[in-house]
């Protein structure tokens, strides 16, 4: 594929072939920058759609994860732009394993965890965390951010 034919395609183009080879690095990379993965800042996961819905029921978790949906993009959060340069990714999971108060939804890199993510709190959560960086309390049941990759390396080195 030449260099101008990589530049025209779009995450639409590379999700609709059938199949990515190894060699597709150009559809890959335009699906990398149509999505705008460099510029994310929080990552948001819902656990959504449950094999076993335990937490909550699944109607409830597809209710709330099409709000999200709906929201990040109403917002102009999904994708960066000129005035904003970052964006916040969302990705539906099917079990966040923690199997009540559900649907459960957690912000990273922050690692705040919540609870009771219906549409009502998750508008909190877009309005008060993720645009005014302030925890939603009320609904936040643990704080954990990922360790550094440094600090996992040396405690599993420790453990063996």
């Amino acid at each position: 594929m030449d260099e101008s034919a990589a530049t025209d395609l779009t995450a639409t183009d590379v999700v609709e072939a059938e199949t990515c080879t190894p060699q597709d690095e150009d559809a890959l990379s335009a699906c990398v920058q149509s999505l705008g993965l460099p510029q994310i800042q929080r990552h948001i996961f819902i656990c959504a759609d449950q094999t076993l819905a335990q937490c909550c029921s699944k109607e409830a978790s597809l209710e709330s994860w099409d709000y999200l949906k709906k929201r990040l993009k109403q917002l102009k959060l999904d994708k960066p732009t000129a005035t904003r340069p970052s964006c916040v990714f969302r990705t539906k999971a099917n079990c966040l394993r923690v199997c009540c108060q559900g649907p459960i939804l957690v912000v990273y890199p922050d690692g705040m965890w919540y609870r009771q993510a219906t549409p009502e709190v998750i508008e909190r959560i877009l309005q008060e965390h993720i645009i005014g960086n302030r925890v939603v309390e009320e609904y936040a049941f643990l704080t954990h951010p990922l360790p550094k990759p440094a600090a996992m390396v040396k405690e599993t080195a420790d453990v063996e």
